[in-house]
């Protein structure tokens, strides 16, 4: 069934920022009651839950953070676009990425650049497939890998170790079969059809690996965590997931991690000619380098 309450959404994202109905009635000139209603008939469309109703305002649900930080990328590129189309002077910067990367790393410290380089346009693309950069109009790309491509120019923004991650029933199918044991019985899930990690995860578990025919892809990162959080299989994950995993919906299936695997800034040669991308580029550097323990909190 297709969803067909993004009228609603934009209400929701309001609603979230000022952590507040009234506020946000007050902004949207309507009743606090029909702000109210809106968002229980759009958490009834969704299946879950936006806010927490406190004796004194409300709080984001876990969920609700997700959708705002998503929805924060998504209008952002619509905006963008639109400037696009009303032929703006300058260009923008477009930024390739995931949606897993900017809603849980990018998108909270983009208002940091912006404050700092006001003249500069930026437009975020969300994107699964971060190969081909100049055929998609992508002047940088944020990778997540041990950084060994050779058909891009690749800077090291941060490392973030990679480690196995599913369900708290896969958890209690390794303590009671063994790690080895139950690795035979649980799906693993692949960001795509032929990638290494997990090859190289049984290499530093010390466990033999061979190609399975019950390995299943999914490109979207995103899906691919929730698919781990309903039991579908179990997946590499890492630091980014540290709210999913402080509130049990995923587990760390062991301590052996892929430590050479992170995040890198991908681009096509020459791209940084322009002072516009390099202007983003450095300072992208720059907050990956100061924001390391940030990082480990998925901030």
């Amino acid at each position: 069934m297709r969803f067909q309450h993004y009228d609603s959404l934009r209400i929701f994202s309001i609603v979230a920022r000022h952590a507040s109905f009234a506020a946000a009635a007050e902004e949207l000139n309507l009743t606090k009651g029909a702000v109210s209603h809106q968002i229980r008939g759009l958490e009834h469309a969704l299946g879950f839950p936006l806010f927490n109703r406190l004796p004194r305002g409300i709080s984001l649900t876990p969920k609700g953070q997700e959708l705002w930080m998503t929805l924060g990328v998504a209008f952002d590129a619509v905006e963008a676009r639109i400037a696009d189309l009303r032929e703006a002077p300058a260009r923008p910067v477009t930024i390739g990425v995931t949606t897993y990367f900017a809603s849980r790393w990018l998108s909270p410290r983009l208002m940091l650049f912006m404050k700092a380089h006001p003249r500069v346009r930026l437009r975020i693309q969300p994107m699964i497939d971060l190969s081909e950069l100049g055929a998609e109009g992508i002047d940088l790309a944020i990778r997540w890998g041990c950084g060994d491509w050779t058909d891009v120019a690749i800077r090291p923004l941060f490392l973030c170790p990679a480690f196995a991650t599913g369900a708290p029933e896969a958890l209690a199918m390794i303590d009671d079969l063994g790690l080895e044991a139950a690795l035979g019985r649980l799906t693993l899930l692949a960001d795509r059809s032929g990638a290494r990690a997990w090859a190289d995860w049984h290499r530093v578990a010390g466990l033999r690996y061979s190609s399975r025919t019950d390995m299943l892809t999914i490109a979207d990162p995103n899906v691919r965590v929730q698919a781990v959080i309903d039991g579908q299989g179990i997946a590499l994950n890492d630091a980014l997931v540290a709210r999913d995993l402080g509130d049990g919906r995923l587990r760390r299936l062991s301590s052996h991690q892929l430590d050479n695997y992170g995040y890198f800034l991908a681009h096509e040669p020459g791209a940084t000619r322009n002072p516009d991308v390099a202007a983003f580029a450095e300072w992208l550097l720059q907050a990956s380098a100061t924001g390391a323990s940030d990082t480990l909190l998925g901030v």
